[in-house]
């Protein structure tokens, strides 16, 4: 029910890793070596199935203000001799992340730390674009020593330089040094240096060139695949061939979508699902179904069909919905984005069926929540209750808040509340719209966020519409 590296959702430890509303109200109610444990293993072993998706950082950072915790365990973490060794973003980017969020609320030990590690550390990339949204101009400039040390005075060095500073997300810091007389020469040589590499990037391009014909276009797909690493370029190809082809290259296209090799086989049936062929919908059917098609195909095809606005469209995926493949997935996620009342069975069905078969974390689960949200399915109540407590997807669950807003009656008092102190701030917003305020916790709770610096603005908005001086309800 649970992946093997998270915690069960009835634990402590699960739910701050699941970044559940209710970690933060268990933790404080817990002893408070008992919460500082829970939390450190949470921010060092980072547990979001998706890191670049999924936000951890502010929720534990309030928690570690709320305990009054200290940063021993995390500097730790971040100066251990594995870092040299491990160097992926993900060991350390979201202990990195919630010391920013502990110095923007004041906390002066955690901007220490992000400017030691910075300056030595392997992930120092992080660190300086959370300095850079935080420290102050002589913190910056005080770094410069350190991190140009990183880049050998040699023409290796200098490239790798350029690179940095083109390639950087917050370039406050590299623009603090282009303008000191210490270091300016050489930062500034180094910008130029990667907007020149840009330039020439965008005058000798290898992908199509004006004047090709379809077969070029599709040649063009089938070499991506043939390169190593292989690139299937379904998508860029089908952009191409929307440009170059006619109504005389329709026949050209449907046969290289019924037989040709797969990469150009992709494109044709991206191209020809784009422009809702009459043809294409069964030309999918039969690459989803070939039991010898690459599996990249099948997701093209598939792909290709998600992408499908049609009457036809939907009727057929009535149809599909029905199978236990992938093509019976995409079908019955079309039917929760497209279908109407009379589909709200079948996504239902699909929806119980798959949490049953996969988990509370399977793939596809969140336009089935969304759909039976959309469609008012109030039966499915039950199944988005065990999605909202079991899965380890942060978003996913707050999908199933959604849902649960939409279909059950009771969630404005449940787990409307919890959702309050909720990770995303997408499932804060939602909570700040429903919960009901019977709870005091709620209004003590709707206070805070609207108070709080760091909160979204969303948030911020849905709250002041509860508590600002027009609204009597609070």
């Amino acid at each position: 029910m649970f992946d093997p590296d998270i915690a069960p959702s009835g634990t402590l430890l699960g739910l701050l890793q699941r970044g559940r509303g209710d970690g933060t109200l268990h933790a404080l109610a817990a002893p408070r070596a008992e919460a500082l444990a829970a939390l450190n293993d949470s921010v060092l072993r980072d547990p979001r199935r998706d890191w670049q998706l999924e936000n951890r950082s502010l929720y534990y950072a309030r928690l570690y203000m709320q305990l009054d915790g200290g940063l021993e365990e995390i500097e730790r973490h971040l100066f251990h001799p594995d870092d040299r060794i491990d160097t992926r973003e993900e060991r350390t980017g979201l202990a990195l992340s919630v010391l920013g969020h502990l110095a923007s609320y004041g906390r002066d030990a955690a901007l220490l730390l992000l400017r030691s590690y910075a300056a030595v550390g392997d992930n120092w990339r992080w660190a300086l674009d959370e300095l850079a949204l935080r420290d102050d101009d002589e913190g910056l400039l005080s770094l410069a020593p350190a991190v140009l040390a990183r880049f050998p005075e040699t023409p290796e060095g200098e490239a790798e330089l350029a690179a940095a500073v083109r390639d950087a997300f917050e370039p406050r810091p590299w623009r603090l040094w282009a303008e000191d007389a210490r270091y300016g020469a050489r930062v500034r040589a180094a910008g130029e240096q990667g907007c020149f590499d840009r330039w020439q990037r965008q005058l000798t391009p290898s992908g199509p060139r004006p004047g090709w014909s379809v077969r070029e276009v599709l040649q063009w797909a089938e070499d991506g695949r043939a390169e190593r690493p292989a690139e299937w370029r379904t998508g860029a190809a089908a952009r191409c061939l929307a440009a170059v082809a006619g109504p005389e290259d329709r026949p050209e296209l449907l046969a290289a979508a019924r037989s040709g090799p797969d990469a150009a086989r992709a494109a044709a049936l991206r191209h020809l699902a784009e422009r809702g062929d009459p043809e294409a919908l069964d030309l999918i059917e039969a690459a989803a179904s070939d039991p010898l098609a690459d599996p990249e195909l099948v997701e093209a095809a598939t792909g290709a069909f998600c992408r499908m606005r049609s009457v036809a469209a939907v009727e057929r995926a009535r149809v599909w919905a029905r199978r236990p493949d992938r093509l019976g997935a995409v079908a019955a996620a079309l039917l929760a984005r497209r279908g109407g009342a009379r589909d709200a069975d079948t996504v239902l069905a699909v929806l119980r069926r798959t949490v049953q078969a996969e988990g509370p974390d399977a793939e596809g689960l969140w336009e089935l929540a969304d759909g039976v949200g959309r469609l008012g399915v109030e039966c499915a109540a039950p199944v988005l209750r065990h999605i909202y407590r079991e899965t380890s997807s942060s978003h996913l669950r707050g999908r199933a808040a959604a849902a649960l807003a939409a279909t059950d009656p009771g969630f404005a008092a449940g787990f409307a509340v919890e959702c309050l102190w909720d990770c995303e701030e997408t499932t804060r917003e939602l909570a700040a719209r429903t919960a009901a305020t019977a709870d005091a916790r709620v209004v003590e709770q709707l206070r805070r966020l609207a108070a709080d610096p760091a909160e979204e603005t969303e948030v911020q908005t849905a709250v002041r519409g509860r508590i600002g001086p027009d609204a009597a309800e609070v």
